[in-house]
């Protein structure tokens, strides 16, 4: 008995001597070192729903890094990154806590609805910060900027190509002359992140006092510096990508100094600040054999639109050179609809 009352006093020395304290969330305490699970239950009174959160408390203290998934409910690799993630991440390991949204988005996974919440009809990213007497999607919105945002110190939002968009793996950073500190970091983990393409978002100083609408966004209004993450294309699961997110997230968790050193990723990340946009003039059918990732030249023709009897109304060229960072991967396209994203290359 004399044993175990020691070998009690020495856990509790060594608690103490850490300085961890327990991690409170959603009216249960996490203790260090501990992962837990938690559904958090949305309704607007019509629709219900729920939010998958995974708490990984460390067994030293550290920052709290939030991560949302699945904001878009037919971006794959993410959601399955995070699904990863539960496996990989060792919270005794940890040094600060990891509040992870599996899936923001329930409704539009399964539903297997690009973009929109099939509940309403609205998009989650373009819902921030919500409303909590709003729709299901505000009140979506809602909580995970009163849940995870606002609990964070820093904070990655994590996307993909959704069904008809062909993307290539890069990550990006925010970046505003009203938030200084907040850009610097945001940059310093976007580029620890071991991305080959890196863009910085720019942002006026009048924007970050309207609504912020995009759920990083929102982070980044509230001075956390933040990343998002662009990995995977066309609404695929790609086992390649959602190996890339989870390396990434580790290499992050090295630079914030949460875990070991031995997951950095030190590769060099091309950073594009200036990006252009083809948008379409013409409603019909868009053809291209380009691709994302492909380096175009200023006026070189990159695909053409025909109306709906073949006929060709449209030929596209690209307005800048650089390379191919979105395109229009499937054929039915809208007059407005961006058909190309090209980042300019330093």
């Amino acid at each position: 008995m004399r044993n175990l009352f020691s070998f009690i006093a020495l856990l509790i020395g060594h608690t103490v001597l850490l300085g961890q304290n327990s991690f409170s969330f959603e009216g249960r305490e996490n203790n260090p070192g501990s992962k837990n699970y938690y559904e958090i239950q949305v309704s607007d009174g019509k629709d219900s729903t729920f939010i998958p959160v995974t708490v990984f408390h460390g067994a030293k203290p550290g920052p709290v890094l939030g991560i949302t998934a699945g904001i878009h409910g037919y971006e794959y690799p993410p959601i399955l990154a995070a699904q990863k993630i539960i496996e990989k991440l060792d919270a005794k390991q940890l040094s600060g806590t990891v509040i992870l949204v599996q899936m923001a988005n329930i409704p539009a996974f399964l539903g297997r609805s690009p973009f929109l919440n099939p509940l309403d009809g609205k998009n989650l990213n373009r819902s921030f910060p919500g409303e909590e007497k709003g729709s299901i999607t505000a009140r979506l919105a809602h909580t995970i900027t009163q849940k995870i945002i606002a609990r964070s110190d820093f904070f990655v939002d994590m996307h993909a190509g959704d069904s008809p968009e062909d993307l290539m793996p890069y990550n990006a950073w925010y970046n505003s002359e009203a938030f200084p500190e907040a850009s610097k970091k945001g940059k310093a983990m976007a580029l620890a992140m071991g991305f080959d393409y890196t863009i910085r978002f720019q942002i006026a100083k009048e924007r970050v006092l309207q609504p912020s609408l995009y759920c990083s966004q929102e982070a980044f209004h509230r001075q956390i510096p933040t990343v998002d993450i662009e990995c995977g294309r066309l609404g695929m699961s790609g086992e390649q990508e959602t190996n890339k997110i989870v390396s990434s997230i580790f290499s992050l968790l090295s630079h914030l100094q949460m875990m070991p050193n031995e997951n950095s990723n030190s590769s060099p990340s091309t950073i594009i600040t200036q990006r252009t946009s083809v948008k379409s003039d013409h409603t019909g059918i868009f053809y291209s054999e380009k691709h994302a990732g492909d380096s175009v030249t200023k006026g070189e023709s990159i695909g053409y639109i025909t109306n709906f009897f073949g006929e060709q109304i449209k030929e596209v060229t690209a307005n800048a050179s650089g390379i191919i960072l979105y395109k229009i991967g499937t054929p039915p396209i809208n007059k407005g609809d961006t058909l190309f994203n090209i980042g300019h290359l330093p």
